[in-house]
């Protein structure tokens, strides 16, 4: 195969900007309480909208199945052929932060500096140095009171965008790309109701990643635990030697749990960590909610173990208690998937070559829908989408990012239409 860039083409910046303004205004917030799929109904709002645009763009199997998931395919270019590409981006945002009624402010040409929001919040360049790299580019913030929703509304306005170029330039070389937009990753149930017969890719990429010109090849391993401690509720004013206070047990586990080590607040880098997120319940029955993280998934077995034995511990110094552990499976490292395909990065990889542009492949200390994806045999590393201070009221996107990221596929499935297993 020899490398060779395909035909440039001026990616509309101006109609990419206002397909995000229109999607981060529909509020999308997952809802982790919900038994329903999706998990809320701004979800399928969206889908339908999208859904709509993907027919105007004359994608004729455009559908969205009964789960709300979207799915279409832009067939190959005139006489091309090579292994169908796929596409994935989530429409769900973080319930961590209001996601509802979103206001986004569009900062023409940054000046540079810190960034004042309406709300009297601040982006600042100190907590956000990548500013400094962007002055003269186009950003797109919240007032600050909410999400702006880049994560991962950046990756379906990419996508989206892409569709529309390829549409309107058929002279670009690619094969089949099929583009598929999820529900609930947010929740870790984005690929829950993905059918990948349907799909029927040779690889995929989701458009889920920070920042720009980013290829994460390797993500932690993760399980998540539920710890319930029954205990025995009664009056206080005859409590004595009686009552089992589940709540003074659940924050008694959480004490006991490493706190200087092994936890979100003291590591970085390749260390995993076990992470309480809620503590709810009363005297009768409380429950810690834990995530377990790590590169390498063996130390999952070895959090779980520790989980447990801090449960017993607390049992025994609180007679009549009951405790149980339950483990969930969630995803695993992308980068054990990935060495059955090595051409999903080498290929993303010469795709920034070709088009001269410095790249770098990362370990992301979190996971995407291309992590189970490729534990389920579809190789999906991730690619960056200008979202930036994700689940944070300060998150901004930067459009001039979120633009390369168009070009940067637009190469990459030229590169894949000439690939032969």
């Amino acid at each position: 195969m020899t490398d060779t860039i395909s035909d440039r083409v001026q990616i509309n910046q101006e109609r990419l900007l206002q397909r995000f303004l229109s999607y981060v205004q529909v509020g999308t917030s997952a809802d982790p309480g919900s038994d329903d799929y999706p998990s809320s109904a701004g979800q399928r709002e969206l889908g339908k909208l999208l859904l709509e645009e993907l027919r105007q763009l004359t994608i004729e199997d455009a559908c969205q199945d009964e789960n709300a998931l979207v799915w279409g395919t832009v067939p190959a270019s005139n006489g091309e052929s090579g292994p169908t590409v796929a596409l994935v981006a989530h429409l769900d945002t973080s319930p961590e932060a209001p996601g509802d009624h979103v206001k986004p402010q569009v900062i023409r040409s940054y000046a540079g500096g810190d960034i004042q929001l309406p709300s009297g919040n601040v982006i600042d360049v100190a907590s956000c140095p990548a500013l400094q790299s962007m002055i003269g580019m186009t950003l797109v913030t919240t007032d600050g009171s909410t999400l702006l929703g880049g994560d991962d509304k950046a990756g379906v306005a990419i996508i989206m965008e892409l569709v529309a170029t390829l549409v309107e330039n058929p002279h670009l070389v690619h094969g089949p790309v099929k583009v598929l937009f999820t529900c609930d990753e947010e929740i870790g149930r984005g690929t829950d109701k993905i059918d990948l017969q349907k799909l029927d890719a040779t690889v995929a990429y989701t458009l889920d990643g920070g920042g720009a010109a980013i290829i994460d090849e390797e993500t932690f391993s993760a399980d998540a635990a539920t710890v319930r401690f029954e205990g025995h509720n009664i009056h206080p004013s005859i409590a004595k030697d009686r009552m089992v206070n589940a709540v003074r047990a659940a924050a008694d586990f959480v004490a006991r749990l490493p706190s200087d080590t092994c936890s979100p607040e003291t590591t970085d880098k390749r260390e995993g960590f076990i992470h309480p997120y809620v503590i709810e319940g009363g005297v009768g029955e409380a429950t810690v909610e834990i995530i377990l993280r790590s590169f390498e998934t063996e130390d999952l077995s070895a959090y779980s173990r520790q989980l447990q034995d801090t449960a017993d511990e607390v049992v025994k110094m609180m007679p009549g208690l009951k405790a149980n552990v339950e483990i969930v499976r969630q995803y695993r490292n992308l980068r054990d998937g990935l060495k059955d395909l090595p051409e999903a990065v080498t290929l993303a990889q010469q795709a920034f070559e070709n088009l001269g542009i410095e790249y770098r492949s990362e370990s992301i200390r979190g996971g995407t829908d291309g992590s189970q994806l490729t534990e389920k045999g579809l190789p999906t590393p991730n690619l960056s989408s200008g979202q930036h201070n994700i689940h944070a009221v300060t998150e901004f996107a930067c459009l001039d990012e979120m633009s390369a990221a168009v070009d940067h596929l637009v190469e990459l499935l030229s590169l894949w239409s000439q690939y032969r297993s």
